[in-house]
């Protein structure tokens, strides 16, 4: 009876409505969705609905095993594919065909990096993507070699009726893209929006022989000619907006030919080391297309300042880079900087750059930019002044800052970066060797020790001889510095004004305090606490140990990326302690740790979704542990082992 009594006392918790679970995840990330999905069959029905599937991409390569992936894809209503490794062999051929006929009307993207593929495997396969937007053939050289692709008419017509509506084309880095096939592929696509020729072979430059430019006369059935893509952007100039020219060798007479091309309207450009061009084809640029938002002209090396007052007059950007503009000054970026419309900018690699002139433009300014994403990587004119002004005149934007090598910076600027930039979502200090444990946790280095005694060196000693007077006594290099100690109760000091350090930056999801030589496990264990952050570099910390690398894993769960190369006092012990608690854990660079076998064996345990693995330069790992590894983890793509066990082969 008693037991009857505890029968009837139970009650089943009600399942919720579908629409509450949908709900609920909707304020999840697409990993923590991944997570709950696997709660129950209901849970992971909520997570299938259509405002998750907007931008899920499946990237794996072909194998066998990858056939009952795309059947179960098969069930979503939108997917997109990065499919590497396809050859011209029977499997290859067997994969395409299933993807055709499992996913055609949901397919919506479609890359095909790292292959060699057939022209009959292609074709076969596009015409049951009739929903398809995007289209990536870059690199696909074997598909062009021939010079006969799309040669037929009735192949022509299967694609046309299929790639009507595909919005977006990547042809880069094909050598062998002629007009025939150009001509060809494109007028099978006919609403274009966006299209990338970076790294094409183009015939910009003029034929000796007959005096006017290369396929001037008619279609070349060797390379791309500018005659032939100014034709194609006149024919579809009603629905272009984006032009991808890097890498290619385009002059300013042929930038000048493309921007003068009635009624092309673009709102994107991208020139990346296009090196022939000058201060004149970027004021031509501005002239005939006032309406581009996003523009980079990186690696650029002609490029002056005469180009960033052009752009500042005359375009109303939205995202700008000038990053390896090496001749540009801090002349006009005052101007630049007061563009309102402007959130991106990169001057990476600007050498001259100090920060004064865009601290000018900020402030001179009535109508500030909004900027959320700035890159002052290399800019080794960088000083903490700039930094503090910066920080303050962006606090309520900033979401990404890259300070990368900037040499001079130290913990002032830290403890500004953490005081103002409370919104930031991205921190980048690798090489910032003047960086300590005092500016991480927010404090005034209240400790001081004179290198002699530190290294225990007692002064100068006087004998008989002469012998040690100190007139040769070798300058401190900084290498050789030894970090300042950070006592239990500077710790404690630390706890009662958290809100200083960087620890404030509770939306980090990305960190880089690589090669930050003074950075001690005091700093790192106490500060790098964040639940959100997805990447994290520690590489070249001499001084941190398993302490670190354990504060980390507990305190960031959410981690994929991981890097504390070059760590010598990380070992077997901290990677046991740690790896427990990093379940999402894709990319893991542990070269030249201190680790052996027993590391891999627990990666194999924990870390089930291990992509990528750098154990170069650990000396006690095995090759029979290493392919151990490799079988036990399907989806890990690469293993860096280089200079490991020598019995490898």
């Amino acid at each position: 009876m008693e037991n009857c009594d505890v029968e009837d006392d139970v009650v089943e918790t009600p399942e919720l409505p579908l629409e509450i679970i949908v709900y609920i995840l909707s304020f999840l990330d697409a990993s923590d969705r991944k997570e709950a999905s696997l709660v129950s069959r209901r849970w992971y029905s909520a997570s299938q609905d259509a405002r998750f599937q907007k931008n899920n991409t499946f990237c794996f390569p072909a194998s066998a095993s990858a056939l009952e992936l795309i059947r179960g894809l098969g069930r979503r209503s939108r997917c997109s594919l990065i499919i590497t490794q396809l050859d011209g062999l029977s499997m290859s051929r067997t994969l395409l065909q299933e993807v055709g006929l499992c996913l055609g009307p949901n397919l919506e993207s479609l890359a095909l990096p790292g292959s060699s593929i057939t022209e009959a495997s292609l074709l076969a396969l596009l015409p049951h993507l009739t929903s398809l937007r995007r289209l990536d053939l870059g690199g696909l050289d074997s598909l062009f070699m021939s010079g006969a692709f799309l040669s037929r008419e009735e192949h022509r017509q299967q694609v046309r009726s299929a790639l009507s509506g595909l919005e977006e084309l990547g042809l880069s880095d094909l050598r062998y893209l002629s007009d025939l096939t150009f001509s060809r592929l494109t007028g099978c696509t006919p609403r274009l929006r966006r299209i990338s020729l970076a790294g094409c072979h183009i015939a910009f430059e003029f034929d000796p022989y007959r005096g006017c430019p290369v396929g001037a006369v008619e279609d070349s059935s060797a390379m791309l000619s500018l005659r032939n893509l100014r034709r194609f952007l006149t024919e579809q100039k009603s629905t272009l907006v984006a032009l991808d020219l890097s890498r290619t060798s385009i002059t300013p007479e042929s930038l000048r030919t493309i921007a003068q091309v009635k009624d092309l309207v673009l709102e994107e450009l991208f020139l990346h080391d296009c090196k022939e061009l000058t201060d004149y084809s970027v004021e031509i640029l501005v002239k005939h297309q006032p309406s581009i938002q996003r523009l980079d002209m990186s690696a650029c090396t002609s490029l002056t300042n005469r180009s960033v007052l052009a752009i500042a007059r005359g375009l109303t950007l939205t995202h700008l880079c000038l990053s390896r503009d090496w001749r540009i000054t801090e002349s006009g970026l005052a101007e630049l900087l007061s563009v309102s419309s402007l959130k991106s900018l990169d001057l990476s690699v600007c050498l001259h750059i100090s920060g004064t002139e865009i601290v000018k433009g900020l402030t001179g300014s009535s109508t500030r930019p909004q900027l959320e994403t700035l890159i002052l990587k290399s800019c080794t004119y960088i000083r903490d002044l700039a930094v503090f002004s910066l920080t303050q005149l962006l606090g309520d934007t900033l979401r990404e800052l890259d300070l990368t090598s900037c040499i001079d910076v130290t913990d002032l600027s830290v403890r500004s970066i953490a005081t103002f930039l409370r919104r930031l979502v991205v921190l980048r200090l690798g090489w910032c060797k003047e960086v300590t444990d005092w500016g991480l946790l927010g404090m005034e280095e209240t400790t001081t020790c004179d290198r002699d005694q530190q290294t225990g060196d007692k002064g100068l000693s006087f004998t008989r001889t002469f012998g040690n007077m100190g007139f040769f006594k070798p300058p401190c290099l900084p290498f050789e510095e030894r970090p300042k100690v950070v006592t239990q109760n500077d710790l404690e000091q630390f706890k009662q004004q958290a809100e200083v350090s960087l620890l404030a930056l509770n939306r980090l999801q990305e960190l880089d305090l690589s090669a930050c030589l003074k950075l001690t496990d005091s700093s790192i264990t106490q500060v790098v606490r964040y639940p959100d952050l997805r990447q994290l570099s520690l590489s070249m910390l001499p001084e941190i140990t398993d302490a670190s690398l354990a504060s980390v894993a507990r305190h960031c769960r959410s981690l994929t990326s991981l890097s504390v190369s070059h760590c010598p006092g990380v070992t077997d012990r901290g990677v046991e302690q740690a790896v427990p608690y990093l379940h999402r854990l894709q990319h893991l660079n542990l070269s030249s740790c201190n680790i052996t076998d027993r590391s891999l064996l627990c990666l194999v345990q924990h870390c089930r979704r291990l992509r990528t693995l750098d154990i170069s330069r650990c000396k006690n790992i095995s090759a029979t542990t290493v392919h151990l590894l490799q079988s036990q983890l399907p989806i890990l793509e690469n293993v860096h082992y280089k200079l490991t066990d020598p019995h490898f082969l």
